[in-house]
């Protein structure tokens, strides 16, 4: 039985090559150089006004583990992935809040973009550090969160986004053994592709995979 809030903060997670701990303020150059690399920055502001962006949401990120916590809600937020063998940064992987039309995918109604409502489903986010990209670091990584989300949190079921073009993320949802949903309207323009991964699921993909520690 869970007796104090602190019983409800994710630990660290491991698996053969990476740890998956809570994020630092030290971690902003290595964060503020991943969004560069992965051409996620604002390319309209100036590079000092994205390392403060970055900062400010650093510290969001920092506070939000405990006070998500304390509400016992979803441990919601990125974490860095870094290499055991080294303590290099290789990227950042978490639990984030999806808010999207999904009526409008098939398996959840299949609805026109007139009708279909919006539902929040939890969400499974993950960026690479280039360097390291075509490793299987990404799969390793998010294997250890859907264990967890899975094993501890006892969700029935996560998702993942991307867009049409995005064929290495795709490619990592189907290592998770993720179904592959593709919205079949142009609207919303960033409501794309969709994978769904089901806790029933989960287990048998596991058997066939391989397991993280």
């Amino acid at each position: 039985m869970i007796s104090t809030w602190k019983e409800t903060l994710m630990p660290t997670l491991e698996t053969e090559r990476l740890l998956i701990r809570p994020c630092k303020m030290d971690d902003l150059d290595a964060c503020h150089g991943l969004y560069l690399d992965i051409g996620w920055a604002d390319k309209e502001a100036s590079d000092s006004d994205n390392r403060d962006r970055r900062r400010r949401w650093l510290e969001w990120t920092v506070r939000n583990y405990e006070e998500l916590a304390r509400l016992k809600q979803p441990p919601y937020g990125e974490r860095v992935a870094e290499l055991k063998s080294s303590q290099q940064f290789a990227g950042l992987i978490g639990l984030v809040p999806l808010l999207k039309p999904f009526a409008q995918i098939a398996c959840f109604g299949g609805l026109s973009p007139e009708l279909a409502t919006y539902s929040a489903e939890v969400g499974l986010f993950w960026a690479i550090t280039p360097r390291l990209q075509r490793l299987g670091i990404a799969v390793e990584a998010a294997s250890a969160m859907i264990n967890y989300a899975f094993g501890t949190l006892k969700l029935g079921r996560i998702l993942a986004g991307t867009e049409y073009d995005n064929l290495a993320s795709i490619a990592v949802m189907r290592r998770l053994g993720m179904r592959i949903e593709r919205n079949p309207h142009p609207v919303p323009e960033w409501f794309q592709i969709h994978g769904i991964l089901d806790a029933s699921l989960w287990s048998r993909h596991k058997g066939h995979a391989g397991k993280t520690r």
